[in-house]
Parts: C-alpha cells; structure tokens; sequence
C-alpha cells in the first residue's frame, strides 16, 4: 500500500525536468562469485594444463529487478563467469522458492554468464563441461550459487519506485569475425542487408532510482570474452568484466568529485580519490623519513581482516545511497573474436589460412592478436574500456523511457528430437528434425582464441581413420545419427553417451522477457552473428505484425547469450555446411537454428496474445550423480622460522616509487581454496593517513593490483603469493604499504586466518 501511496505522490511531479513518473520499481544488486583461487582448472579454453593461480581482478554476479507495484516481476542476473549452469539454475531457484514462495521462478528469472574463460570450472553438471576440471568442484558451484542468491537478495530488497531508459549505438572497434570463411556461405542477399559481418550495436538499459537518480545501467554487445588467453592462469572477467569495474569506478568518482572524472583513464581509477583520504603532503625527505620508521617498527594500528576490501569498495558511496551496479551482458558472440588486429602464425608471422585459420596445415600455430599485442593484460583493458566508453556515451544521452507492461513465457524443449518446419526455395515447406548432441573433429580444432591440439582442423567435413576409431572407445553413433548430423563428421556422440551420468543436456530451457518496449531473448547457448539476426528477426516480426498494438515501431529485441543453461553453439544452416568450429560445435545438428526459430515464435505469439505454454520436460538434476576427482588441500606448512605472512622478498629498503611503476611483494603463503575471501581480498595497497592510520586504497578488485599464487612442487605443502602492483597515473603521492591475507591448514583440518605486510614505501 505504501508504495502506490508514493506512485501517486510521484505522479503529482518529482522534480526532474519534467520527465514522468516511474511505472516501476527497480531494485539492483552485486555480489562476490570469485570461487577459488587455486588447483582448479578454468571453464573455456578445455586446456588441462590452464590451472588457477591468483586473481586479476574478482568475479561478480550482478542482477537488476523490474517490478510493476501490483504486477508482475523479472529478474536478470548477470554472471561474470563463463557461462549459466542447468544445476546452478535449479539450485538458486530452490533457495528462491523456499525463500519468497512462488515470486521468482524459472518463468521470469534469467541468468547469464559474460563468457570470461578465465574463471574456474567445475559448476556445470554435464559430462563434457567438466572433464577438464577433474569433475565436479563444489567449491565453485557454491561461490555462484550463493553470489546469485545474495545479489538477488539485494535488488530485492533494494526496490524502489525507478524510471527505466534505453539507449544504442554503435561500437567498431570491439570485435571481428573469426570464422569469416562460415560467415560468406550465408546468402549474399542476407549478407548484404548488413553493413558488416559482426554486430556492432551495444543495446543499454539506464536505471535511475525516483529519490537517488541513476542507480546502475545493463547493456548487452557481442565480443568473446578472450582477450586474457589460453595460458593465462588468474582469474578474471576479462573484458565485460573490466569493463563493468571502469564504469562502476567512473560514476562513483564523477559523483565524488565531479570536476575530476575522466573517461579516457577509466582503468587508472581507483577505489578512492586522493581527496577522500589525505596523504602525507610533505617534501620528499619527510615521506621517506615515514616510511623508515615504519620499515624499522613493525606492528603499527591494522585494520580487521574481513573489513578491509569492503572499505575499498564502498569508500564513495554514501551509507544511504544504493550502490551504482553496472553489468556488460554478453549476446550473439559466437563468431566475434575480441582480438581485433587480426589471426597470424606464431612461427612466421604471416596472416594464417583464411578458410582452415592454419599455418603450414597445423591449427595450434594460429592465434589471434588482442589490440595491446603482446600483452594479454593491455589487450584486456583496451576492448574493456572501448565497450565502458560506448557505454558512458549511451548512459549519459538516453532518453527514450521504458514504458509498458512486465511479462514473460518459459518452456523447456527436448532439442534432440524435434520436428521442425523449414521452409524451402520457392516456398514450399518441409518437415524435418533435429539430432541428438553430438561434437565434430572441428571442434577439437579449437579457434583461432584458443587453438586446439594434434592434427585438427577448422573446416573438416570428413574426419579421419584414426581418430574414428578412437572415438568409437567412447560411443560408435549409430548410422542414423551420422545422416542427421551430415555434413559433419562426428568426434564425441555427446547426446547418446550416458555413463557415468549424461554428457551434453537435451532438454533446454527457452525464454522471452518483456520490459515495455524492451524484449529478452534468453538463449542457452553462443549464437553466431547471422543466427542471432535472424532470431531476433523473427521474433520482431511476430511481435509487431497481425495488428498488434502491443509495440510500436521502437520496439527493442536483445538476444542474451549463454543464458540459464549451456549447449555451445548456434550457426546458421550455411555456416554449418563449413563446420568450422562453431558448426562442429552446433550440437542438434543442420536445423538447430530452425528450431530455436520455430519455438520463439511460439513464445512471442503467447506473449502478445496472453496464452500460457506448456511447462514442456524437467531437466535432470544431476547434483548427487556428480564426481569429484580434484583433491582436498592436505594441509600448509612454511619453512622452519618462518610462519605465514612472513616476506620472502620485500620492497627494497627508503623505496620510492613513481606512477606506472611496478611493485612486487613475496609472501609465505598458504592455499586459497582454505578461505575464498569472499567479498574480502588477498591482497591490499594501504596509503598513510596522518601519523599512524593505514587505509586501504586498492584491492585485488582493482585492474592495477594483482595475487599471484604458487607452489614449489605439485605436491608441496609450501606455497608463496606474489602481490604486484603497477602504480596507477592517479595514484596519490604518499606513503604506502602492500598487506597478504589468507588461510592456512593444519593437517588435523583446522584452518587459521593469517595477513603480513611489506615494508613501507613513497609513491612520490
């Protein structure tokens, strides 16, 4: 009651220029999805030897809610994490049940990974998606299970009366095509309605709180979440990841000091401004003088363990004020590659195969180049920050409102045998199916992202002798599961092979969610460019023909990938005839897009019309069938007269550093699966305040900072971190000092949190 009390207060005039009242609440919220930093094998590249090792920066899920005040409701979470899970998707929606009932169901509910491949795997419940990882690994499930549930938890609790505004434009600079042999088998007519063989569009919703103004922005584009590659070992969001973190920085300081935000140093920003916590503003002399005396008297005031990154996080935004949340959703990336500058051999330097991406035949020579060349790191920035500055540009201009009512439709669908009408040259039509999941010898190819091994390729529509016969160890596919597939050869007959549990799913869940104007295509899977063009297409005309009057000529179709579930790929029935890597990754076979065409149709025509669908096949829920093979942490040990935290290498004694330097700390350490510092740090930059206050300035969420971590030996109960810091251009002149903190083993299993610090140093 109290909230249409406001909405018609509201009604009256908000004082915002004129602009009308919200017909909504909105609610945003963010949480830590970080997992663990160490043994695990990353979800992505299926490169066994890609172990974790240390955090780039943290993970997040981060989830907006749209409410009308009596209506209904819908939920989009955004993972900063390869990609949805069916088991993660079941599970969060139990806990939402036994915690608000029927509110948030499979029906209005939406989550969806980023794609970073640089996260840690083990999370999904199908076969194939965690073989690398050694199995199931329930430290990771849990981190993202738990991060959705309490990032849903607070847009829930944050909703407020809001106003909502849509925005695109177009971003160049951010994506290529990286099957563009696939791309040119579609029709040249098709081909030629676009203007290039990517999607350029960035699509991005503004959320602006009646009372606090804006509050957070989502905006979904299509680039590949590759720019950190396949050797890579930290944890990282990678591009959408960095990205969300510049923006979320840059509100947070222009609303601090708005005199002072600049975009273009967007990845400098820190935590903090210099203005918030005084430095030491003393000569030179004096700093050091400083940082002497707290190099030769250790034990100065610390701060708590568990508050200390939360202090770096929140140290802008007022205790009243809902955080500012932004979210860079990941749509029809199939095909679009973030590095940029194109795919050369490694060897001789010469642009690869255009049709296979080889050189001299063999695929694992064939890479492609990120815009900061050869600096993984540097080409992670760039494509970040060009997609927050397109994203700044259409956030600070939007002024089309988000106007109309909330709905959704859902069904599950058995993909791998549905009949599907297709329609033929001439317009006749014909009845056909889809298969059940299978992989071609493409697909062990790899991508020029991530180059595969042995004797694949991108582009092989026969195979060979021996690998068919190691193939057939695992599962012969059977003679009509070939002709279904064909033209591609089949390597892993993932759809009929069942032991110890199902490897690759069948039944996939589909969903259209309306905000106003604003429609939600939630796909469980990576669609290429042109596949997603035509479903949104097709989705579009349902939407607006047979003289609805539901749209108008601005409607807007979003396609989300990777959404609720995983099952790879989505090409077009040319580009599938190539069978490059994405056609050998398109699992139900030649009509796969067909038939998501086919049942979105269906779902937009009960969204206009109000008719209710079927709730289709349950997934199975795998969550007790699951293996494990990853082994426990023993326990941690350091050398005799060293315990944790002690520095092994320090800084070097009177240090004074400059802006771009790099500072490097080694600590004993232990391993971080003990304590995952969930929405806390390893790794800390505190800046003097006054005589004797360290406050922390920069954590292992921040861009510039980075926690390595380490082993000897394989089996060795020793390990070391190694924090490093690359001093930003707007760090603050001062004293400053690096801090470690973990958790450490005892071998009867008792775990006791340790930190150490560095010797103190001048940033001059």
């Amino acid at each position: 009651m109290i909230w249409l009390v406001l909405l018609l207060l509201l009604s009256q005039g908000n004082g915002k220029g004129g602009v009308e009242a919200s017909d909504y609440l909105i609610g945003l919220g963010s949480y830590d999805i970080t997992g663990p930093a160490a043994d695990v094998n990353m979800m992505g590249y299926a490169n066994m030897e890609q172990i974790v090792s240390g955090v780039h920066f943290r993970l997040r899920a981060r989830t907006f809610i749209v409410a009308e005040p009596q209506g209904k409701r819908v939920v989009f979470v955004n993972l900063d994490a390869c990609m949805a899970s069916q088991i993660v998707t079941i599970k969060v929606l139990e806990r939402l049940k036994a915690r608000y009932g029927n509110l948030y169901t499979e029906q209005n509910v939406a989550i969806s990974g980023i794609h970073t491949h640089a996260g840690p795997g083990g999370y999904l419940q199908y076969v194939v998606y965690i073989v690398t990882s050694l199995g199931f690994v329930r430290q990771s499930f849990d981190a993202v299970v738990n991060g959705i549930e309490q990032s849903i938890i607070q847009a829930h609790e944050n909703l407020r009366p809001g106003s909502i505004f849509v925005n695109k434009g177009e971003l160049l600079d951010a994506g290529v095509n990286r099957s563009p042999s696939a791309y040119l088998n579609n029709p040249a007519g098709e081909r030629g309605k676009y203007k290039y063989n990517v999607d350029k569009e960035m699509t991005l919703l503004k959320f602006s709180d009646d009372e606090w103004g804006p509050v957070g922005s989502f905006n979904w584009f299509a680039t590949h979440g590759t720019s950190m590659s396949r050797t890579n070992s930290l944890i990282s969001g990678d591009n959408k990841g960095a990205a969300a973190r510049f923006m979320e920085d840059w509100y947070d300081q222009r609303n601090t000091e708005p005199s002072k935000f600049n975009v273009s140093k967007a990845s400098e920003l820190p935590r903090r401004v210099s203005n918030i916590i005084p430095t030491v503003r003393g000569k030179h002399h004096e700093l050091l003088e400083i940082a002497a005396s707290f190099q030769s008297s250790p034990g100065k005031p610390v701060t708590r363990l568990m508050s200390v990154a939360r202090r770096v996080r929140s140290a802008l935004r007022l205790a009243d004020r809902p955080k500012f949340v932004s979210a860079f959703c990941q749509s029809n990336c199939g095909d679009v590659s973030p590095n940029v500058l194109g795919t050369f051999c490694i060897d001789t330097g010469l642009p690869c195969d255009f049709n296979h991406s080889t050189c001299g035949g063999k695929n694992e020579l064939c890479y492609g180049r990120g815009p900061g060349y050869p600096d993984e790191f540097e080409s992670t920035r760039i494509i970040g920050e060009r997609q927050f500055k397109k994203a700044v540009e259409l956030f600070d201009t939007a002024t089309e409102q988000v106007k109309g009512k909330i709905d959704f439709r859902h069904t599950y669908v058995d993909f791998s045998n549905l009949e599907v009408t297709v329609t033929k040259e001439g317009g006749s039509t014909e009845t056909v199916k889809t298969c059940p999941a299978a992989m071609g010898f493409a697909f062990a190819a790899g991508t020029t992202d991530g180059p595969g091994a042995f004797d694949f390729k991108q582009g092989d529509d026969q195979g060979n002798a021996f690998w068919r016969l190691v193939r057939n160890l695992l599962k012969t596919p059977s003679a009509e599961q070939n002709k279904c597939q064909h033209p591609k050869p089949i390597l892993l007959d993932t759809g009929e092979m069942k032991v110890p549990y199902d490897w690759a799913p069948s039944i996939l869940p589909l969903q259209i969610v309306r905000i106003g104007q604003l429609v939600i295509l939630s796909v469980p899977g990576e669609f290429t460019t042109m596949a997603g063009r035509r479903l949104r297409d097709a989705v579009k005309t349902v939407l607006t023909s047979g003289g609805t009057k539901e749209f108008g000529s601005n409607i807007h179709v979003v396609l989300a990938g990777l959404t609720n579930t995983y099952s790879q790929y989505i090409t077009t029935f040319e580009e599938y005839e190539i069978q490059r890597y994405e056609g050998a990754s398109t699992l139900y076979g030649p009509h796969t897009l067909s038939a998501y065409i086919q049942q979105f149709k269906t779902l937009a025509s009960a969204l206009i019309t109000g008719k209710t669908l079927q709730a289709g096949p349950q997934p199975p829920d795998l969550l007790e069938k699951q293996i494990s093979l990853l082994t426990p942490v023993v326990m941690d040990a350091t050398p005799l007269g060293s315990k944790f935290g002690d520095l092994i290498t320090d800084v070097p004694q009177s240090s004074t550093f400059k802006r771009g330097d790099l500072v490097s700390v080694v600590f004993w350490s232990a391993c971080p699966r003990n304590d995952l510092m969930t929405e806390g740090t390893f790794a800390l930059v505190e800046i003097l305040q006054g005589k004797d206050t360290w406050v922390p300035a920069y954590d292992d969420d921040d861009f510039c900072l980075r926690f390595i971590w380490s082993r000897p030996a394989k089996l060795s109960t020793r390990s070391e971190a190694t924090i490093e810091w690359r001093i930003p251009e707007s760090a603050a002149s001062g004293v400053y000092r690096i801090r470690h903190f973990g958790a450490a083993k005892a071998l009867l299993g008792s775990v006791k949190h340790f930190e150490g610090s560095s010797s103190a140093f001048v940033v001059a």
